[in-house]
Parts: structure tokens; sequence; C-alpha cells
């Protein structure tokens, strides 16, 4: 196990809290005021790696590890998560096709997609398919060498702003065996959008249903075999429940930061905020839990690395308490300003309205407890 970061992972994290700190935090307030989508700045980030940054080099990749990953995230979650948080589903989409497609899959869209020429969506929940994800209703239906797509994706980041969709559809009967994976031009014909989701946060990135009708997708789209559709899904997500994990870390961080700042300059009854030992003891109790959450992270971004076999339960188990975790300290941070936190200009507010999409994405919370109970139960029999 590793409680130190070595050399390259420090100077990997200074980058990215650098290129936040100036390309990101100055604009963040605008881009969710304005639900700007910053296609160009997330490019300018692909320009230092972070376009593919667990993709193989062999395509354009940074082949970096999932540790890494971490760090970057939360380190661009300083400046503003959700922007974070779409550059991480980027990176989980990109990494599907470099895990499980073939080599002139890989050789056709990644070296696009790593320079961020190309942006990615992840397409998985349905109108009628959320945690129950292998209830999944669009079908893809065979006929010579192209599929026919037709049904419905709810709530996908990215959407009508991005090149290309990354969808889990049935080729098959119900249940997980019978779902394949696609990968599918945003613009061919049958392929619509619904219109910008009004959200309490995340206003940085749009969120469409996305329609397929009579939708005709080469069977050379297909990420490996039909019927193997969910498990690419689910070893996304394994990488992803770590990343939005990073990203509540780096907005919750950001939270507590300014909150000492105020704490410093705001008097109450002749004395500081952080002169009174109740404030104290919650800053002290709020950096606790973020680096406890920090340390977890970090444990099961190494378990995931290494292919540890409990590195799914460990996923799952970082998303929740992680997520968990952010949203509150943001929130208190809220609370530690006063009045003054509930208003935009402070910048704590549209922190706490990121974070608290994060316990809900990427399988809800709850269902990061039925992982691990699951786990548990069958290591109990």
């Amino acid at each position: 196990m590793q409680f130190a970061l070595n050399e390259d992972q420090v100077a990997v994290r200074d980058m990215a809290l650098a290129f936040a700190a100036e390309k990101i935090a100055p604009h963040a307030l605008r881009w969710d005021e304005e639900k700007h989508f910053p296609v160009d700045v997330m490019r300018e980030a692909a320009t230092l790696g972070m376009g593919g940054i667990y993709i193989r080099e062999d395509v354009g990749g940074s082949a970096m590890t999932r540790f890494d990953a971490a760090l970057i995230f939360e380190a661009l979650a300083t400046g503003c998560p959700t922007t974070s948080a779409f550059i991480s589903i980027h990176n989980m989409a990109s990494w599907m096709i470099d895990a499980f497609g073939n080599d002139t899959q890989r050789n056709k869209w990644l070296p696009k997609l790593c320079s961020m020429e190309l942006i990615a969506s992840y397409c998985l929940t349905e109108p009628g398919a959320g945690s129950d994800a292998a209830a999944l209703r669009t079908r893809a239906v065979l006929d010579g060498d192209h599929y026919v797509l037709n049904g419905q994706k709810q709530f996908i980041s990215g959407a009508g702003g991005t090149d290309l969709l990354v969808a889990m559809v049935r080729t098959g009967g119900d249940g997980p065996g019978g779902i394949s994976t696609f990968v599918i031009d945003g613009k061919a014909p049958g392929v619509s959008f619904g219109a910008n989701e009004r959200k309490m946060g995340w206003n940085a990135q749009p969120t469409r249903a996305v329609m397929f009708e009579n939708a005709r997708v080469p069977v050379a789209n297909r990420l490996g075999e039909e019927g193997v559709g969910f498990k690419i899904a689910m070893a996304g997500l394994d990488g992803g429940r770590l990343n939005i994990t990073a990203c509540s870390l780096g907005g919750a961080q950001t939270a507590l930061d300014k909150a000492r700042a105020y704490m410093k300059e705001r008097k109450a009854f002749g004395k500081r905020l952080d002169e009174f030992q109740a404030l104290q003891f919650r800053l002290a109790d709020m950096a606790i839990e973020l680096e406890a959450a920090r340390t977890f992270l970090w444990r099961a971004a190494a378990a995931l690395d290494r292919k540890d076999p409990d590195a799914t339960m460990l996923c799952a188990m970082a998303k929740r308490f992680g997520t968990d975790v952010g949203f509150e300290v943001a929130n208190h941070a809220l609370q530690l300003h006063g009045g003054y936190g509930y208003l935009s200009e402070y910048g704590i507010e549209k922190i706490v309205r990121d974070l608290r999409v994060h316990q809900i994405l990427e399988g809800t919370n709850e269902i990061m407890r039925l992982i691990v109970a699951r786990k548990l139960i069958e290591g109990a029999r």
C-alpha cells in the first residue's frame, strides 16, 4: 500500500491543479449560469494527456493508472466538479473502446478521442431502467451488415454536444446476457436528442435523452461479441465510480478551503469565526472525513490497477463513502458561510449543487451498498 505520492504522481497532480486554477476555476460560475459546455477548455486539457488518461499509448493515450486518474480528477474538480466529471465520463467511454474493441476499432476512434477532437458519451440509463440497468429495453435487430436500433436513453451527459455514443442495447433475450455494446455516431440518421434538462447542478454539461428511431449502426461498431455488453458496462463503471468520487473530493476540498478563508475574515461577537472552538471542531471533522475518503479512494484505485478480486467491492465502498463525504463537507462549508454561503458569488452553493448528483450517478449509493452486501454474503457461504 502507498501512503505517499512519488515524484511522478506529485507532478501529475500539480499539473492538473495548475490547469484547474488557470483554465477552469475563473470561469466555473459563468459556465454554470450560462449552461456553457466548455469543449475548448477540455480540448486544452487533452493536450496535457487528460483526454485518454488510462488509454494505451499506441493510439495516443497517456497509459497512466487508475491511481493517477484519481489524482487528476480530484485536482480538476477543485476548479469545477462538473467539468472534471465530464472529462471522466469521456475517459470511461474511451476506455471501453480501448479495453474491448478490436485493433480496427481502436485505431479508428481512439486517436481522436484522446485528443478530444471527438468527444464521447456513455449511454446506459433509460427512462425505465436506472438502478436496474439489466432491464434496459432499447433494442438492436440485425439486418444484414447493420443493426437497426429503436429505443431511448435518459440522463445522458454531454448528449447533443458529443460525437460518439457508447451505448448498451438489447440484442438478445431479457436480462444482462442479452445486452451488447455499440459505438454510435451521434449525428447518424435516426439518432435524435431531447431538450437540455433543467437540473439542480451540473449545468456546465448538457444532459439530454437520446432517441433511436430505426437508426442503422454497422455490425463493425459492436464492441466484442453479442451478449457481453452488460459486462463491458459494469467494467467501465468500476473506474467511473472512482472518478466521480475523486470529483466529489476535489469539489469538497475547494469548499473547505473557502470556508477556512472566510472564517479568518468574518467576525462575530468580537472574535474571528476560526477562534470559536465549536467551529474549529467542525473544520477538523470536515478535514478528517475528507482525508479518510481520499485514503479509501487511493486504496480502491490501487486495487483496480492490480486487478484485485475485491476491486469491484472496494470501488463501490469508496464511491458510497466518498460521495457522501464530499457532499456533507460542501454542505457544512456552506453553513459556515452563513447567509453568504447561499449567494452564488461565493461559489459554495454551486459546489453543493454539483456534488449532490454524485450520490446518484454511476450507480446510486443504495446500489453501492447492495454490491457490498452481496459480496459479503457470497463470501460467507
